[in-house]
């Protein structure tokens, strides 16, 4: 399994170590992951609207993987309307009011989840049980289990 962890700066009124995490042998593209994980950081707020992101070929280096990979995550960002691509000056993060009520309903939800999480703890299911039964919720449809 390899991975790769990177500490990296992202320069805002302060400079704030972030932490991405790729997974080469994921399964998952790349790209997708550190899109995920950017999107995370803003929803947890570990990220606001106007903050600088390293540029395309600074975290690829960091991240040791193509410029390329970078440029589609951010491109994609931007697309979503969560990042503002500028040329020669970078990439910084972009907030827009429909994000701002997205980024509200998943905090919310992350609050609900966390929630259950303890309850089902407190209830005795173990850490392994919970992550399983999240995983099948999530991969087969509500209407699907209820026929069973």
């Amino acid at each position: 399994m390899t991975s790769t962890i990177i500490l990296l700066y992202v320069y805002t009124s302060t400079v704030i170590p972030m932490l991405f995490k790729l997974n080469q042998s994921a399964g998952q593209p790349l790209y997708l992951q550190l899109m995920q994980q950017i999107r995370h950081a803003v929803e947890s707020g570990a990220l606001q609207h106007g903050d600088q992101l390293p540029g395309i070929r600074t975290l690829a280096e960091e991240l040791v993987i193509s410029p390329t990979t970078v440029a589609k995550a951010y491109s994609e960002l931007e697309h979503d309307g969560l990042l503002e691509l500028r040329q020669g000056s970078g990439a910084f993060i972009s907030v827009k009011r429909r994000a701002q009520g997205e980024m509200q309903r998943v905090h919310q939800a992350g609050r609900q989840v966390r929630r259950l999480i303890n309850e089902l703890r407190e209830s005795g299911i173990q850490e392994n049980e919970i992550r399983r039964i999240f995983e099948a919720e999530l991969l087969y449809p509500a209407e699907v289990l209820s026929k069973r």
